[in-house]
């Protein structure tokens, strides 16, 4: 029973040792993180953020959990223009912050960031989150009202790209449809000439492929020459001779009849 008591007080001291050391351990880093925040705040003030920043970092190595290393290493970043780098240390502050006023700051701060990097929307939301922690800071107000102007003026700015992108396309495609129509047309024009060209070869090579064959039959018959009258044989002669001497005798014997009657008409020989 005696052993067993004996070999608890050995436990606990143990214990009891490697906890002291390890308290002492950490308040020794503490206190080096301390030194070197102010190292770092020193650098600050004389505008060496580089600097600044290397010391704000190994304070953090040595405290993780070092909130006043870690926004003023955000600060550090920010002045030397690492907006990108600098809102994650801000953002870490305001998640471990324990009092709104540093909260606030941190979300202001952040804001600040997007701004410089023209991400308004994002600073918009950092700027209300700032205020829902300190609703009386004049100053994250104000840069909020110009974070809402300059956000209205992009999305007015983007619409306006995206109706004359439209605008540029809805005028390529007309242009498109324009040189397509031209296009058709040259070609129908050329087919409408080539086909042209084939009917006069084709006339040019077979005349009579497409005629008519009855006007074919009465141009030729046009075209034929009349028969040549035979010679008349002399009793054929003579019999045309007193043919002709018996209808003069008549015509004259009408014309006298007409002639006593009155005025003479022309009449027109019926041979």
């Amino acid at each position: 029973m005696k052993n067993i008591q004996y070999i608890l007080i050995v436990f606990l001291m143990l214990f009891s040792s490697k906890e002291v050391l390890a308290q002492k351990d950490s308040i020794a880093l503490q206190r080096k993180a301390r030194k070197l925040l102010r190292n770092g705040n020193d650098l600050y003030q004389k505008k060496q953020f580089t600097d600044a920043s290397v010391a704000y970092q190994k304070a953090l190595a040595n405290n993780t959990k070092y909130n006043k290393a870690s926004y003023n290493l955000g600060n550090a970043l920010y002045q030397n223009k690492n907006y990108k780098e600098a809102i994650p240390q801000y953002e870490l502050t305001a998640e471990t912050a324990k009092d709104k006023f540093t909260k606030a700051e941190a979300y202001h701060n952040i804001g600040n960031a997007m701004m410089e990097q023209k991400q308004y929307q994002q600073a918009v939301d950092a700027y209300k989150n700032s205020l829902r922690n300190n609703p009386n800071d004049d100053e994250t107000r104000y840069n909020l009202a110009v974070a809402q102007k300059l956000l209205e003026k992009e999305k007015q700015d983007n619409k306006g790209k995206d109706d004359k992108k439209k605008n540029n396309k809805n005028n390529d495609n007309k242009n498109k449809d324009d040189k397509n129509k031209d296009k058709n047309k040259d070609k129908n024009k050329g087919e409408d000439k080539n086909k042209k060209d084939d009917k006069k070869k084709d006339g040019e090579g077979d005349k009579d492929k497409n005629k008519d064959p009855k006007k074919d039959n009465k141009n030729n018959q046009k075209k034929k020459p009349k028969p040549q009258q035979g010679k008349m044989t002399p009793q054929q002669i003579k019999q045309l001779l007193e043919s002709l001497n018996n209808e003069e005798k008549k015509t004259q014997k009408k014309m006298n009849a007409k002639k006593a009657k009155g005025k003479k008409v022309k009449q027109e020989k019926d041979w």
